[in-house]
């Protein structure tokens, strides 16, 4: 997720590689990441990868607004895989869906960094807790706060899934993962400027985002529907298209006005893809 500008709120670094696509980032944004013209085919990889934003503190590529990739041999690994070909993202992993299997659902656990988010630790916990029980009360998936893993929480900690830690970047208000990405990339990520105005999305509304992509669910307005921002055609449809979607970036031709809340059909497909809770 990104930073409010202008009154528009990008969650992601900005839809990096879109164009390879065929879309952009809305044209008030004040993102820095230049804009790739012509076919996917046409564009090297040396070109394609300097249009794509990196994180300070990790060095981590974000392609597609909050996706993370660890490396140039595994950018160039996806380049070679959906940039080439002319998709950007994918949501199904050979063949299958990017999901937890049904043993892995029921306990996916992460630790929220006291080091990193200092004074701000007890309102990311609190957010953390609002977003998660969201996701529980719609699916049978069950995050777990290892809290005592939150003096340790870094990316290299292997006693939990994912951490939740504070970088201060400006490319997004917070940035998650898929389930089948490796430990090393399996970071919820929240900028410093998602603490301050945000309105009308909470830090809680944020986290239902990010989480969902943690659960592996796509960013909605990649459908045709949206009629902008498409990202690629590599998803599996769990309901219609839904513009009020938790998963929906505003800027998208989203019709959701306030906090990013689960709608209807979010709770329909989280139950779908793992079971009513």
């Amino acid at each position: 997720m990104s930073i409010l500008r202008n009154t528009v709120l990008f969650f992601g670094a900005s839809l990096i590689a879109c164009a390879s696509a065929g879309c952009a980032a809305d044209s008030d944004s004040n993102a820095s990441e230049p804009e790739t013209t012509g076919t996917t085919a046409s564009i090297s990889f040396d070109a394609w990868e300097k249009t794509v934003a990196r994180e300070d503190e990790t060095g981590n590529y974000i392609v597609n607004g909050d996706q993370v990739i660890s490396g140039v041999d595994a950018l160039r690994s996806f380049y070679e895989e959906y940039v080439q070909s002319g998709a950007l993202i994918v949501h199904r992993a050979g063949g299958a869906d990017a999901k937890w299997n049904n043993t892995q659902k029921l306990n996916i656990t992460y630790c929220v960094s006291r080091t990193s988010f200092g004074s701000r630790y007890n309102t990311v916990v609190s957010a953390m807790n609002s977003a998660t029980a969201a996701w529980e009360g719609v699916a049978n998936v069950n995050f777990v706060h290892s809290s005592g893993q939150d003096g340790s929480c870094t990316a290299s900690n292997n006693s939990v899934v994912f951490d939740v830690r504070q970088t201060s970047t400006t490319s997004y208000l917070a940035r998650a993962f898929f389930p089948n990405d490796g430990r090393s990339a399996r970071n919820v990520l929240i900028s410093t400027s998602a603490f301050g105005n945000t309105a009308p999305y909470t830090l809680a509304g944020i986290l239902r985002h990010e989480l969902g992509h943690t659960l592996g669910f796509r960013h909605e307005h990649t459908r045709p529907e949206s009629g902008t921002c498409f990202e690629d055609n590599n998803w599996r449809s769990l309901t219609t298209y839904d513009s009020a979607s938790v998963m929906h970036y505003p800027q998208c031709n989203g019709t959701n006005n306030g906090d990013l809340v689960l709608t209807s059909r979010d709770r329909s497909g989280a139950a779908a893809l793992y079971g009513a809770p």
